[in-house]
């Protein structure tokens, strides 16, 4: 659904006063300016980069060192051949070299490709397990900030209705006791009826304070959500549920809820992660071969034992490199029976969140069974209700009713008319927290949601 254009300039401009919205507006606005959604979206961000880290550990890499500086060197070969023109060849013949006080320097560079190490794969395994791990943790902190902001905006609808049906009836009780009042004046009723509106009075007026407090305790909860200046913020009315629409069967949800709860996919990953942990330590992991190639060279001269003199030494490199872990004291064998140890605590760590789902689920199905019927019954309550103070209404104009039967009777249709908001609330929270379960619930979901409240207009 896209934000009208004036609401949109309104929400730009962060004007305060009398704010109004629907559900969908209060989550596009939550999503901008929840700090949990700030620090989820930093997390995924983050999460994304290591599927870049695990693409980088097998491509190679280049290393360049120089060092320069005052240096020495001393060398003594014995049992050396040495030949040159005019001078013949020469057996056990001993060198000797010094270099000290010299200025020198030496470079190097080296570059180095993997060609198999078991240890890289299982990283670079857990690095893409990990970024599976970002996206399933936005997902989840998504639908549950979707949830909070769902029961934020009722609770403020539902203070509201309260509040308004408190307001009216507020009306109606003042009235009574002004008609009681001119009534006893009359000598056409006993002071009783007078007492009872006037007890009645002062208890709605106390009943408005406290629904008052309470409207505004629901409106700081939402603003905090949101960001709406809480002053007069005001919804959309509670749900109507004109229509109550089919729910697919339980076994339906309960599958879907074991393949795309974001709560048990987490917990699936970290199983994941954790058997790769322990293969990173099972015997042969730690072997490696490695493309390698190293060019270096190192140049001093200056004075020495037999003058002036210079050494300059260059090798390079290119091949094979095969590195095999023959002991390490026992440390990998030790870690590998922790990480198996952390395995099986993940793994009964999935069984129990597996468990907690469908009992979840299955409750969640069954509370929105039940609720569909009573609130049906709460509808037939409240017209009930109504009729029964109309003719109350009409007794009391009669005679044959007293005040007190027409306060009660006022009294039942605004509580019927209360609880029935409160269950038709209560049912549509209930169908969002059963798609929360199942990993569907969305923007779409809020959408419905926002025509059912709509519908109560």
């Amino acid at each position: 659904m896209r934000i009208k254009p004036l609401w949109a300039a309104l929400l730009a401009l962060g004007i305060t006063g009398a704010q109004a919205g629907d559900l969908l507006q209060a989550w596009q606005a939550a999503r901008q300016h929840d700090p949990d959604m700030a620090v989820a979206q930093a997390a995924l961000r983050a999460g994304q980069t290591r599927r870049d880290q695990a693409s980088a550990l097998w491509r190679p890499t280049v290393a360049a060192t120089a060092t320069g500086g005052a240096m020495g060197s001393q060398t003594s070969a014995g049992g050396a051949s040495f030949s040159a023109p005019g001078l013949g060849t020469s057996s056990h013949v001993g060198f000797n070299t010094s270099v000290d006080n010299s200025l020198g320097g030496r470079w190097s560079v080296g570059a180095r490709m993997p060609l198999y190490s078991p240890e890289r794969t299982t990283q670079g395994r857990k690095l893409g397990l990990s970024a599976d791990l970002a996206d399933v943790q936005w997902q989840a902190t998504e639908q549950a900030l979707m949830l909070q902001t769902a029961e934020r905006y009722f609770a403020v609808a539902l203070a509201q209705d309260g509040l308004r049906l408190l307001q009216r009836q507020q009306v109606a009780v003042n009235k009574a006791l002004v008609e009681a009042q001119d009534r006893f004046q009359l000598g056409d009723a006993p002071v009783t009826d007078t007492h009872e509106a006037a007890a009645r009075a002062r208890a709605i007026d106390a009943q408005v304070l406290a629904a008052e407090v309470d409207l505004q305790i629901a409106q700081r909860a939402l603003a905090d959500t949101t960001g709406w200046p809480a002053d007069a913020l005001q919804v959309a009315p509670a749900p109507a549920l004109a229509a109550t629409p089919a729910v697919p069967d339980l076994p339906q949800w309960l599958d879907q809820a074991q393949a795309r709860n974001p709560g048990l996919h987490q917990q699936a990953l970290a199983v994941e992660v954790a058997r790769q942990d322990v293969a990173q330590y099972a015997r042969g992991a730690g072997t490696t071969v490695d493309l390698v190639a190293q060019a270096s060279r190192e140049h001093l001269s200056g004075s020495g034992r037999y003058g002036q003199g210079s050494n300059t030494a260059q090798q390079h490199l290119v091949g094979v490199q095969i590195t095999v872990p023959l002991y390490t004291g026992g440390q990998r064998g030790a870690r590998e029976q922790e990480l198996l140890h952390l395995q099986a605590k993940a793994e009964a760590e999935l069984d129990r969140t597996r468990q907690q789902v469908a009992q979840q689920t299955r409750a969640a199905w069954l509370r929105l069974q039940s609720g569909t019927a009573r609130t049906s019954a709460q509808d037939a309550a409240l017209r009930a209700s109504q009729a029964r103070l109309d003719a109350t209404q009409l007794g009391r104009q009669v005679g044959d009713r007293t005040t007190l039967d027409l306060l009660n009777a006022q009294n039942d249709a605004a509580a019927a008319e209360l609880v029935l908001a409160q269950l038709r609330t209560s049912l549509t929270l209930e169908r969002l927290r059963l798609l929360a379960l199942a990993g569907q619930l969305d923007e779409r979901a809020l959408h419905a949601a926002t025509v059912d409240a709509a519908a109560a207009k």
